[in-house]
């Protein structure tokens, strides 16, 4: 049987949500583990996903959440800054005892990036290939991008692709996603490697070190 990862999210919107909760539980899936993840904050924005994991941190070390996440996801867009620097913005509010299971998800620039990441895969589920190109720091630019894809494969545009969430990750190939969004690969990275971390057996780990 898998092991169990507790998840926990914190994100600045439902774009984020639908994104990130499949995402998660492919990768945790992949590293031969079962993940519970639990979103924490979904709405609001980067304000306050930022605000709702602080407060969390507190009710954490209080020992009032239960049970303990193995790891927290805390998603931001990077909005045209440097993915190293919004990943030190979230580290700049983590307390130090949670810093080794923080998982930083930094969209560059903004999540709908990542819908598209992988655009052979994105015209299998959605019947459209977008057309990315080199990145754009415009406001709702991949946003229409994404839109523009979903009307174009002939579908209304009610969710902004939303629907679609799930079965992009699931049909994603994602080391090719990783090679054209290098934000993308950091989250997909860090993750993996916070799972064998956090929760690999230590005499599994002992094992592969020994090999």
């Amino acid at each position: 049987m898998s092991n169990l990862a507790v998840i926990d999210l914190f994100a600045e919107d439902r774009a984020h949500e639908e994104l990130l909760t499949p995402m998660v539980r492919r990768v945790a899936r992949e590293g031969g583990f079962s993940a519970r993840v639990r979103c924490r904050s979904a709405r609001g924005g980067h304000g306050c996903a930022i605000a709702e994991y602080v407060q969390y941190q507190r009710l954490l070390e209080a020992g009032m959440i239960d049970p303990a996440p193995d790891i927290i996801v805390v998603a931001i867009d990077g909005n045209c800054s440097t993915f190293a620097k919004k990943r030190q913005e979230i580290t700049e509010k983590t307390d130090a005892k949670n810093l080794d299971r923080v998982v930083c998800a930094c969209p560059d620039p903004h999540v709908e990036r990542w819908f598209m990441a992988d655009p052979d895969s994105f015209y299998k589920v959605v019947g459209h290939r977008p057309k990315v190109g080199k990145k754009k720091c415009i406001r709702d630019h991949y946003k229409h991008l994404l839109e523009k894809a979903v009307r174009q494969a002939g579908y209304p545009v009610t969710l902004g692709c939303l629907e679609f969430a799930a079965e992009l990750v699931a049909a994603m190939d994602l080391y090719r996603a990783g090679k054209s969004d290098v934000s993308l690969k950091a989250f997909l990275d860090d993750l993996a490697d916070k799972l064998k971390l956090r929760c690999q057996p230590e005499t599994v780990r002992a094992a592969e070190k020994g090999r």
